[in-house]
């Protein structure tokens, strides 16, 4: 028996459990064999401000403090550089608008990045305050004081069967049922089927793709301290990782729920459009993979009870912003969840929980 169970080992559900562990006991329920198997296994770990909507980018704010500050902080220096055609410049424009960037000569670019392709390279922008997450130790973190509280985290306990009791939920996962009062769905591409299963309606939350391939540094070429480096409009994307790069197509295609794996034609699309941006051609990958990053109708995230029952809680609907906005989300869910005043504004939490759905 515990207070509450959160469905979902990745960092949405376990920075929802540390939180909530603080005035409740609290399980975290994960069907795979380790936490972090699935989406936030496969972040390209980077924060970002000014990246996404209003809401998003008011999260991310929020979790500023908490990520520079704890523990020593678990942010680094990375950089941000978009690069676009002569023919983009309208998207180019859009961009270093809604992202806050400062235009930058292409000398400038090239001195980031000096693989660009001057002859393909029209305009770039450049935002020095993006930096990368230490998600790993985020998520350790987080479990830490799940722990520490009390909590517990079981892993390779694919849940099957959820009720509805007199006094909260039963939850069966692999052999054992669990008992608590009440139930957070944190559980990413899974989180509609996991509401049905508990016989809440969907909000429509969907899964999609994204593909990347790590390929080996151009030319030899010490890629440590260059910025992740975009195509306008995000049509593909580059980040230094552990001495090579990673490259994405930077897809959104629709799936089922599942254990992503990259498509190969999309991901040779994705890398053509690099290629057509830089000298050096890719001559060989050293791995690849994929993730699913789920979105709302509405593309926000879905924090808060459902309308229908408030023992229902919803932590879904990240899209690729996890582990930038969890600090400010998981509070905010706590928040709600405890029955305690947010420290977020009203209207900002109006775009953010279920209610917006059901109407």
């Amino acid at each position: 028996m515990s207070d509450i169970i959160v469905i979902g080992g990745g960092i949405a559900g376990l920075s929802a459990a540390a939180r909530l562990s603080a005035d409740a006991k609290v399980t975290v329920l994960e069907q795979e064999t380790s936490t972090g198997y699935h989406a936030s296994g496969r972040s390209a770990a980077l924060y970002e401000e000014n990246y996404g909507l209003p809401s998003t980018v008011a999260l991310n704010t929020a979790s500023k403090s908490y990520h520079y500050e704890a523990n020593g902080g678990y942010l680094s220096p990375r950089g941000f550089l978009i690069v676009a055609q002569a023919d983009e410049k309208e998207a180019y424009e859009k961009d270093i608008a809604t992202l806050g960037l400062d235009a930058v000569s292409i000398e400038r670019a090239c001195d980031f990045i000096p693989i660009l392709n001057r002859d393909h390279l029209a305009f770039a922008g450049y935002h020095a305050d993006a930096l990368d997450i230490d998600t790993d130790r985020l998520m350790q973190d987080f479990t830490r004081m799940l722990k520490s509280n009390g909590g517990q985290v079981v892993t390779k306990a694919p849940v099957s069967a959820i009720k509805r009791t007199s006094d909260g939920w039963s939850v069966t996962a692999g052999d054992t049922e669990y008992t608590c009062a009440t139930l957070v769905n944190a559980a990413g591409a899974w989180a509609d089927p996991v509401a049905e299963m508990a016989d809440i309606a969907p909000l429509g939350i969907l899964p999609h793709r994204r593909s990347m391939a790590r390929i080996p540094a151009p030319a030899g070429h010490d890629v440590t301290q260059w910025p992740m480096f975009f195509g306008v409009g995000e049509t593909w994307y580059a980040k230094p990782d552990a001495g090579a790069l990673i490259v994405s197509p930077a897809e959104e295609d629709s799936v089922e729920p599942h254990d992503a794996w990259a498509d190969d034609m999309v991901l040779a699309e994705g890398i053509a459009r690099y290629e057509h941006m830089v000298t050096e051609p890719v001559t060989r990958l050293l791995a690849s993979w994929a993730g699913l990053r789920s979105f709302s109708p509405d593309r926000a995230l879905v924090l808060g009870p459902d309308p229908s029952d408030a023992s229902f809680v919803w932590c879904a609907g990240q899209g690729g912003y996890g582990f930038q906005t969890a600090p400010a989300a998981s509070q905010l869910l706590a928040d709600l969840v405890m029955g305690r005043t947010p420290q977020l504004a009203p209207d900002l939490i109006a775009q953010l929980t279920p209610d917006r759905l059901r109407r």
